[in-house]
């Protein structure tokens, strides 16, 4: 396709430059109720949005655009056909709707999928995101989310919660005479930018669009969002109010703070509006969130979703069945109720638009036919009602002896070879292949050690046994001589003497088919091919040695952020592409010279720990005297975390950093002392403990980590609020380096002795004892 070049004159003053290179996904979008948008999704965790003129334009600019359809999280063919799907072809061809039944997958990922293929979008403040009420108790000092009256009724809209609101609406729907506009229950909407902006006026940069909807003035002060029960209270009383939620009050603490110390004025009480006031069982934001989110993920709320979902975006949503459950909103919320093409007179037209914006806008309809429920947790996880059973799978020593200082489980069911890559610390690695229809521990897993002394013996025991066991090692290794390594699985010459190897000297690829290392002498990392251990690519990229590397969260076959720390007291941030398996340049084609995409400074020691989160947009990383810096993937510096009880921590260098998709960060001070903060820089818990932590790993919905102790033993702590759940048995020696399934069932540690051991790890227990005993306080 030929560009005009006289077009490429004003392309240096646009807003914003995007390489195709960078799309991961596209999605047909809606503006003003026609199918005229595409919204794309970037390799940056961000997204961008464009309104077209029409339709057919819509279809021209996918056909110039990279083939990626919706991305590869919803198990849908990336194609452009893919792109151009109907909300309904998207939902119908996912696989999500089975994996969320089977509990794969939390309520709030399953409601977010919905919201993104149903139109629903953080770029659009008319079809922002639709999350539900869960709670109905926001007056009581303490919460059990074991009480079912503590929770909202799912199979009714908000305006039918109650039984005379309900039939207040069905008589204004049964009465309703107009010539030109159906009846309808609710003349106002769950979702509207109004409510949106008004939930989140607090925080930037909803505060200036908010100040410019009301002429540079903040709303009458009781109006704005004050209260959580107020607002609840409002949805009860108020015929105006029917409202839901948003996806923030389940993730987002700082929306309830007014940090930037806004003037709202006073209410006619006289009381000041500032920060929100919260339910008396929460004890702060945070704790708001987190009890918030549980409610959500509580097993109440997750056997009732599917009906909320009907009303939302199934088959209550419009029709028969949205009159007989009390769900018919005003006639312009709808899509395909108006064509906006067919009125010739302009102010007409406008005036009917400003009306779609005002009113909100439903989401587009994915199902006629009811939502299946979600599975039982007993279905799911029967074993963790019954007695408990041995957490040690199995035990696999490697025949050098040497420690095992890095461990990758690379073990998701889709790839050919599901592997556990494992290194020592004589730079051996091995590609340990990992059994995905391994269920549980046995006797015979438990007793059986593979790599010892007599080969012979234990190839015959591994050939009996291998239906039992969760992992083989690397057939290279298994009766190799530990005195001669063989060279496809070494990882070439020696690191810098200054330097004590430890797991973050490495990263691997998801799926297993690359190395990257740092420490070496020339100050550079590199990518090794895992097959044959011969050098991809150097990387040069620092003034003195790499110290430490990070790689952020990532999908099969996708791309992500690789970040180096040098004792040059830089971080680097790298992009790593997944098809060349290599560190990409600043255009990303092929045969282009890695470039660096940010240089992140501000440490003024030794660069010892690095956690890049490409979904928050933030690389926070720790240097040997304590400092802990958060950056943005742009390069900027955005702040720098202070404990409350710094006095203590003071020159004690970091040995972990992890961050939870909910925004919690975890660092640990020297080896006993773990700090909890927000990534806004808000410190949570401090916890002491009584072992030196060598290593962790966090589970992947945040609420859990996983450590490994130099006494030899794996601990699992909740993240919040910080507390020890549970110890595996000791071990023989430290825990060097740990790593969890990609299924969440196994934890897998690398031991100092040389050796790999396997727990059968299972989080839905801690989930049901938790929910089961814990109350707010």
């Amino acid at each position: 396709m030929s560009i005009n070049l006289q077009i490429l004159l004003y392309c240096d003053n646009l807003h914003g430059r995007w390489h195709f290179h960078e799309i991961r996904a596209i999605f047909l979008r809606r503006y003003l109720l026609k199918n005229i948008a595409l919204e794309l999704f970037l390799a940056s965790r961000t997204a961008i949005m464009f309104a077209f003129t029409d339709e057919n334009t819509v279809r021209k600019v996918v056909d110039c655009l990279p083939r990626v359809g919706v991305g590869a999280k919803y198990g849908l063919p990336q194609s452009r056909k893919t792109s151009l799907m109907t909300p309904r072809q998207l939902f119908k061809h996912s696989d999500m709707p089975q994996k969320w039944q089977r509990r794969e997958i939390s309520n709030f990922d399953y409601l977010m999928f919905l919201n993104t293929v149903a139109g629903r979008t953080y770029n659009d403040l008319n079809q922002y995101p639709i999350f539900p009420w869960v709670l109905a108790n926001y007056t009581s000092p303490t919460l059990d989310l074991n009480i079912a009256s503590n929770f909202r009724d799912l199979s009714k809209p908000v305006g039918a919660l109650g039984e005379n609101r309900r039939k207040f609406f069905q008589d204004r729907y049964s009465s309703w005479e107009h010539e030109t506009i159906p009846p309808f229950h609710y003349g106002t909407h769950y979702s509207t930018q109004a409510f949106t902006l008004n939930w989140l006026l607090r925080v930037e940069p909803f505060t200036t669009i908010f100040l410019h909807m009301q002429s540079g003035k903040f709303d009458h002060s009781n109006r704005l969002f004050h209260s959580i029960a107020e607002a609840w209270e409002s949805c009860q009383r108020d015929s105006h109010d029917v409202k839901e939620l948003i996806p923030e009050l389940y993730y987002m603490p700082e929306m309830l703070l007014n940090t930037n110390g806004y003037d709202l004025g006073k209410r006619d009480d006289g009381s000041a509006v500032g920060d929100v006031i919260l339910p008396p069982w929460a004890k702060s934001v945070e704790h708001f969130i987190v009890l918030h989110r549980q409610a959500l993920e509580s097993d109440l709320v997750s056997c009732q979703m599917n009906q909320w979902i009907d009303l939302i975006f199934g088959y209550k949503q419009k029709g028969p069945e949205a009159v007989r459950a009390t769900n018919v909103f005003y006639y312009l919320t709808y899509e395909g109720a108006l064509d906006l093409n067919s009125i010739d007179n302009a102010a007409m037209r406008e005036g009917l638009e400003q009306q779609m914006i005002s009113f909100g806008q439903t989401p587009a309809q994915l199902m006629t036919e009811p939502h299946p429920p979600r599975h039982s947790i007993m279905t799911i996880s029967p074993m963790m009602f019954q007695s408990c059973r041995d957490d040690l799978c199995m035990l696999m020593k490697f025949i050098s002896n040497s420690s095992v200082v890095h461990i990758s489980a690379n073990t998701f069911a889709q790839l050919t070879h599901p592997t556990v890559i494992s290194i020592t610390n004589n730079l051996i690695f091995a590609l340990n292949r990992w059994n995905t229809n391994y269920t549980g521990p046995s006797s015979a897993s438990i007793s059986n050690t593979i790599g010892s002394q007599n080969n012979e013996n234990n190839a015959d025991a591994m050939g009996n046994t291998i239906a039992n066991l969760p992992l083989t090692v690397d057939p290279l290794l298994a009766a190799g001589n530990p005195s001669q390594p063989l060279p496809r699985r070494h990882l070439g010459e020696s690191f810098d003497q200054r330097l004590k190897i430890r797991w973050n000297n490495f990263v691997t690829t998801v799926e297993s088919r690359a190395i990257i290392a740092c420490g070496y002498p020339d100050y550079s990392f590199r990518v090794i091919d895992t097959d044959t251990a011969k050098v991809r690519q150097v990387i040069y990229g620092h003034c003195d040695v790499v110290t430490c590397l990070a790689r952020s969260e990532s999908n099969l076959f996708s791309d992500c952020y690789i970040a180096s720390g040098s004792l040059d007291c830089t971080v680097v941030l790298w992009h790593w592409n997944a098809q060349t398996q290599s560190i990409a340049g600043e255009y990303n084609v092929v045969g282009e010279a890695a470039a660096p995409r940010a240089i992140l400074t501000g440490h003024e020691t030794i660069v010892t720990m690095i956690c890049v989160s490409a979904e928050h947009g933030i690389v926070i990383s720790a240097s040997q005297d304590g400092t802990v810096l958060i950056h943005s993937t742009m390069g900027d510096l955005l702040r720098r975390l202070e404990s409350e009880n710094s006095h203590n921590f003071a020159d004690k260098e970091v040995n972990l950093l992890l961050v939870s998709r909910d925004c919690i960060l975890l660092v640990l001070y020297g080896y006993d002392s773990l700090v909890t903060f927000t990534t806004s820089g808000r410190e949570l818990s401090c916890l002491r403990v009584p072992e030196n932590i060598l290593c962790g790993a966090l589970s992947r919905d945040g609420e859990y980590v996983v450590v490994g102790t130099k006494d030899g033993r794996v601990a699992v702590l909740r993240l919040f609020p910080m507390q020890l759940l549970y110890t595996f048995q000791q071990t023989d020696s430290a825990i060097r380096s740990i790593a969890l399934s990609s299924n969440q069932r196994f934890v897998l540690a690398g031991l100092d002795s040389g050796a790999i051991i396997v727990f059968n790890i299972d989080f839905n227990k801690w989930h049901y004892e938790y929910r089961h005993r814990y109350s707010a306080r």
